[in-house]
């Protein structure tokens, strides 16, 4: 049991992961003609939770109830990942990486994301909730205007050959070298978080 739980705890390769992943379109598709996403869950839940007469959210909810316990899934997964099962070593980042973070003021890689911009301080400041509320108002726009998110666009629509897909990713991945390359630090710096 010891072996299993250090093997389990090791970040798993690329190799493993990556194809681990990429059958769960396919095992969709096969067993309940489903097609994988998550954002789809969050529209779901308001249909479920706010029954207003708004168009949107006026359908048959619980037809996707599956959507819904698959979230579930990835929600308590996640916990017990991070709860029982997480690496005590520190991530490995690689050493440009480590520079360029460096040159922002973030060197601390203890946890999964960075301590310096994801603390109760950044969030409890008024700029720094601000920028969250409108990073999560950007993406929350940008998955419902795309009409999907990253892992649905990704890896459902790409590898069931869907155009619309490959140009969303295309755009989600020059997005996200825009802001990191771009706008991430004049940004942390307006929002006081650097």
């Amino acid at each position: 049991m010891e072996q299993f739980i250090a093997w389990i705890t090791q970040p798993w390769p690329w190799y493993v992961a990556g194809p681990l992943i990429g059958l769960t379109v396919p095992a969709l598709l096969i067993i309940g003609n489903k097609s994988f996403g998550i954002s789809s869950s969050l529209r779901h839940v308001c249909a479920a939770c706010v029954p207003a007469n708004i168009p949107f959210f006026t359908y048959n909810w619980k037809k996707e109830m599956w959507n819904l316990v698959f979230v579930l899934g990835v929600l308590i997964g996640g916990f017990v990942a991070t709860t029982f099962l997480a690496n005590p070593d520190t991530i490995v980042v690689a050493e440009a990486t480590q520079e360029d973070l460096a040159a922002l003021g973030i060197t601390d890689y203890s946890k999964l994301l960075p301590a310096e911009i994801f603390n109760w301080e950044s969030m409890t400041n008024g700029t720094g909730i601000l920028f969250f509320i409108i990073g999560g108002l950007m993406v929350g726009f940008g998955t419902r205007y795309a009409g999907g998110c990253t892992s649905g666009h990704a890896i459902m629509g790409i590898s069931s050959l869907q155009w619309p897909s490959l140009l969303a990713t295309t755009f989600f991945m020059l997005g996200g070298f825009a802001m990191t390359h771009l706008l991430l630090e004049p940004l942390m710096r307006l929002f006081g978080i650097l």
